[in-house]
């Protein structure tokens, strides 16, 4: 086994879902800014390389913040939110089927070098919006395929934190159309589908000694 393999590995297993976190402790600026990078570098999918990223993410940090999120956290969710360093609220761009989005997507390629010069890159666009206009066909369609992205995203973030040692919960347990209203987010055209508390864990959390519960190998893969 390489050791990238091996590390991967040991990253994977010892990761696990914090269920009680350490209020007097803190996780480093440098931890924070690295998971937010993370959540920006995730990739996202419209059949073609070039990326849609079609979310928005809010940390909620400061006392004030969290005091003001507090009402629409559901009640075995309270602990976490109250005792973790952060939560960041993922949101999903609602508009990402619209020509402005796609527009502010292709101009970003450009500037970054990304995209061929001349009709090359056209045609790259043309395929994007195409793909992108399939997947957003009606309103539930593109919130739909705009969240499944995001959980790509959270999925990445989760690996990353484990790596550099932050501790994390996945949080499905907030009343998501009263975050949207508390921060003023449904106004800017976003809905907050998922949050995920970060900070450092209690050392008592009996979570972080149990041993993983998995089906076996031959159960969840089929080699075809």
């Amino acid at each position: 086994m390489t050791e990238a393999v091996r590390q991967v590995l040991e990253t994977a297993r010892r990761r696990f879902t914090t269920k009680h976190y350490d209020p007097a402790k803190h996780i480093s600026r440098e931890q924070m800014e690295a998971l937010l990078e993370v959540l920006r570098l995730a990739p996202s999918s419209v059949n073609i390389q070039p990326y849609i990223q079609p979310w928005h993410h809010y940390v909620v940090a400061s006392p004030e913040a969290r005091a003001k999120l507090m009402p629409a956290v559901k009640d075995f969710n309270i602990e976490r939110v109250r005792h973790a360093d952060a939560v960041i609220l993922l949101a999903i761009e609602k508009n990402v089927g619209e020509d402005a989005w796609l527009d502010k997507l292709f101009a970003q390629e450009v500037a970054d070098g990304r995209l061929p010069s001349g009709a090359k890159a056209d045609e790259i666009d043309q395929l994007r919006r195409t793909a992108a206009k399939a997947y957003c066909r009606d309103q539930a369609a593109a919130e739909r395929w705009a969240s499944e992205q995001v959980h790509i995203a959270l999925g990445f973030v989760l690996m990353a934190a484990a790596q550099i040692g932050v501790q994390t919960t996945v949080l499905g347990g907030l009343w998501f159309e009263q975050v949207d209203e508390i921060f003023g987010i449904a106004r800017e055209d976003r809905h907050v589908v998922v949050g995920l508390a970060v900070g450092v864990g209690d050392p008592a959390d009996a979570n972080a000694v149990r041993p993983k519960s998995r089906l076996p190998m031959e159960e969840i893969v089929t080699l075809l």
